[in-house]
């Protein structure tokens, strides 16, 4: 979209989502800068470096949903059989939701876990829950 060709809408979420991946795993946004025609250079030449803390399955993963010709970025089929990807044995998947019609689905051992890890002793896991859905 950056270099101005033909807007392909699930290859470029795809990318979005590689970019949701590299914060969460690294902490920051993989592309960077005050001036934004050189962020956009960065953008269009995959400009990023992938810190050593993270393991070469995922850098796998991030190297290749970041990928600038959106013909050889991962699919969705590919990153969902992506090593990284399947580390969790059991996860559940979810379908969807339309957001104001169906309920958001909650992982109840989730949410305990992330209570746990963030102190939270305001409300119950079943107030917390609520507020989620």
């Amino acid at each position: 979209m950056v270099a101005g060709k033909h807007y392909k809408g699930l290859p470029a979420d795809i990318w979005s989502c590689g970019v949701i991946l590299y914060a969460m795993v690294c902490g920051y946004l993989p592309f960077e800068d005050p001036k934004t025609n050189v962020l956009y250079k960065k953008i269009l030449n995959a400009d990023y470096t992938i810190p050593e803390f993270v393991s070469e399955e995922c850098r796998e993963l991030i190297t290749q949903v970041l990928n600038t010709d959106p013909d050889k970025r991962f699919t969705l089929e590919q990153i969902k059989g992506h090593s990284w990807y399947n580390q969790i044995k059991n996860a559940k998947e979810y379908s969807g939701i339309i957001v104001g019609s169906d309920p958001i689905p909650v992982d109840i051992q989730n949410l305990q876990t992330v209570m746990a890890k963030l102190e939270c002793r305001d409300m119950t896991l079943e107030e917390a829950r609520l507020q989620i859905e």
